[in-house]
C-alpha cells in the first residue's frame, strides 16, 4: 500500500481555526489549541442567539407597544384583541416603529381597536 501525505491539511484546519479566531483575547486568539475551544463556543453561541434574537426583539416590540398602549389608555392584550376583530393587520415590528414615530397614527390605530 502506498504511503500517504497528508501535505498542507492540517495546517489549512489549524489556519482556519485561527483565523476565525481572529481578534480573540490572549492566547485565544493566537494558541490553536484555546483558539480551537474558543471558537466552537462562539459558534455555538452564535447559533443559539441567532434563534434568540428573533425572540427578544419580539419582546421589545411588546413592550413598547404596551406602554404606547397604555398611554393611549388600553392595555396590549385588550389592542391586540380588538386589532384582531376590526381586522387590521399590522404585525408588531410596525406597530412599535408607528408607536415610536408617529404616535398620532398610532393613537388612530387604538381607536379603531377599541371601536
Amino acid at each position: 500500500m502506498a504511503r500517504v501525505k497528508r501535505g498542507n491539511i492540517a495546517r489549512k484546519r489549524r489556519n482556519k481555526v485561527l483565523r476565525l479566531a481572529r481578534g480573540f483575547q490572549g492566547s485565544n486568539g493566537r494558541l490553536f489549541r484555546t483558539a480551537n475551544q474558543r471558537v466552537m463556543k462562539a459558534l455555538c453561541n452564535a447559533y443559539r442567539d441567532r434563534r434568540r434574537r428573533k425572540r427578544d426583539f419580539r419582546r421589545l416590540w411588546i413592550a413598547r407597544i404596551n406602554a404606547a398602549a397604555r398611554i393611549n389608555g388600553l392595555s396590549y392584550s385588550r389592542l391586540i384583541g380588538g386589532l384582531k376583530k376590526a381586522d387590521v393587520r399590522l404585525n408588531r415590528k410596525m406597530l412599535a416603529q408607528l408607536a415610536i414615530v408617529d404616535p398620532k397614527g398610532f393613537s388612530e390605530v387604538i381607536a379603531s381597536a377599541k371601536s
